[in-house]
């Protein structure tokens, strides 16, 4: 622009005057330092300040070859006050020739003239100021948007770790959540968990099978609707007393079965004692303590029959030399009447010694068991037929009940004549004032056949039942105590059990089950 404006003046005829007028107005514009026009010889012809007209600028550059080319240079010139200015410099010619118009001695030497005046170079001095800053500002710039971009690798990266974290936790949370269920839920130990109000939240299969409730229907319930019995004074005690408790009980559950439960009660606190809740753990012990008792009893009736049986033989042979002479003298005083019957006396007792003895010895030996195909309708009623006398003279009524289809099954029947006579005996001796007597025959399951005498006599007390297989316990005044040991012992030998209700005033029940698995081979 200040090369136009110096065209137009030469164009106008202006003088030095006005040029250098033009040349400080142009150097007022903003972020321009200084414009200075200089001959080849470095002499400044024009500056933006006057004081320095005639003094010497640009000594350092090759002046004629920068005067001489169109090209454009630039270098940085350092200011001690400041920033440092950015100098553009090159030839200066508006007219494309010599510049006319300086007739001012000040501007050209003595004896010169117009033509030979060479090329000029114009410097322009560019203030840095604004450039630095904008610089610095542009470095700000990057460096903070190097920090936010660090910063959001940082984050990131940091996410991904915390994400990767997350999941890795919330995937080992989730097995073991997993575990933990599928531990709770398979543990052969019943499980109830409740939480500090007492409300139900855990449940597992063991705990639906030894109580008889569905987890679907007790979740969410308080223990006062779940827990039986004496489970529930052991929750309540445990609540109070925040300790641990293990018991041992009878307990009479949803489907009434009564059952003996190991039960274990816990509660469940933080570190700093807070209560969570309770835990009740339960162990189904029926079958345990039941084989408990049948073990301790068969090592009894073993030592038992171990001694029976010697003590029997050691009795067994005096008794025949008392029946001996016991008959001797029946015969004898055949005439007397008094001693006659005194030695028949003798003789029955002998005889009935005997066969205790001999029931003894029964139940001391082994059993050898002889299987064949057996109807046991048919056993039944011929064990019946053979009792129907005695029943008619006490006024019992027989009923039978074979509704169920059992074909032969393999047992000895000798000895399952024996059991049935005994069973039957026993229930006809119930009922001294008449009654009835029932022989039903039940197919249990698809294993197992169950073979009932039931009686309307006067039934046994509760405190006796567990002691009624028991060798020589007996409730009646003539019993030998063996009968019903040595039933249980047979059918035990065909793999069976007995089982014996009873309620007083009400009648006796007693079953004989048999598998069927055992029966048919």
């Amino acid at each position: 622009s200040f090369e136009a404006g110096v065209r137009t003046g030469i164009g106008l005829q202006w003088g030095g005057f006005q040029l250098q007028k033009l040349l400080m107005e142009t150097a007022r514009e903003p972020d321009i330092d200084y414009l200075i026009v200089t001959d080849v010889r470095g002499t400044i012809l024009a500056d933006s300040d006057p004081s320095r007209l005639g003094m010497g600028y640009g000594l350092d550059l090759d002046l004629p070859r920068i005067a001489g080319e169109e090209a454009l240079a630039w270098r940085r010139v350092p200011n001690s006050e400041g920033a440092d200015t950015f100098e553009i410099y090159r030839r200066f010619a508006p007219t494309g020739g010599p510049l006319p118009g300086f007739p001012d001695p000040m501007l050209r030497e003595p004896g010169s003239s117009d033509a030979e005046i060479p090329g000029f170079v114009i410097f322009v001095g560019l203030d840095m100021g604004p450039i630095l800053a904008a610089h610095k500002a542009d470095q700000r710039r990057t460096i903070w948007m190097a920090v936010v971009f660090l910063l959001i690798g940082f984050a990131g990266i940091v996410s991904l770790l915390l994400a990767q974290g997350y999941r890795t936790a919330r995937s080992s949370l989730s097995r073991v959540k997993a575990f933990s269920d599928n531990l709770v839920e398979n543990m052969p130990i019943g499980l109830a968990a409740f939480d500090g109000s007492g409300i139900l939240t855990a449940f597992n299969q063991t705990a639906e099978e030894i109580l008889g409730r569905r987890a679907e229907e007790v979740l969410g319930k308080p223990a006062g609707e779940i827990l039986p019995g004496d489970c529930r004074v052991i929750f309540l005690e445990v609540t109070a007393k925040r300790r641990m408790i293990e018991r041992e009980i009878d307990c009479t559950v949803a489907d009434g079965r009564t059952l003996q439960l190991e039960v274990i009660a816990t509660t469940l606190e933080e570190a700093d004692g807070v209560f969570l809740g309770s835990v009740v753990l339960f162990r189904d012990m029926t079958e345990v303590r039941r084989l408990q008792r049948e073990v301790t009893r068969n090592r009894r009736m073993a030592s038992l029959g171990s001694i029976a049986a010697g003590v029997a033989h050691e009795i067994r042979n005096p008794l025949s030399s008392l029946k001996g002479f016991a008959t001797y003298f029946r015969e004898r005083f055949r005439e007397n009447p008094a001693d006659r019957e005194t030695a028949e006396v003798m003789i029955r007792e002998v005889d009935r010694l005997n066969r205790v003895i001999n029931q003894l010895l029964e139940f001391a030996r082994p059993l050898t068991m002889s299987l064949v195909p057996t109807s046991l309708p048919s056993l039944i009623r011929h064990t019946l037929k053979t009792v129907e006398g005695q029943a008619r003279e006490k006024g019992i009524v027989i009923e039978t009940d074979f509704s169920s289809e059992i074909g032969e099954i393999s047992i000895d029947a000798d000895r399952m004549s024996q059991v049935l006579m005994n069973l039957v005996l026993n229930a006809i001796a119930a009922m001294e004032k008449g009654g009835t007597l029932r022989a039903s025959l039940v197919r249990q399951d698809d294993r197992s056949i169950g073979i009932s005498i039931t009686d309307t006599g006067a039934g046994i007390r509760k405190e006796d039942l567990p002691r009624i297989f028991d060798p020589y316990f007996t409730t009646k005044p003539a019993g030998t105590g063996l009968g019903l040991p040595i039933v249980e012992k047979i059918v035990e030998a065909h793999g069976g059990k007995i089982q014996l209700t009873s309620e007083l005033g009400v009648g006796t029940t007693a079953t004989v089950i048999l598998p069927i698995k055992t029966a048919m081979e």
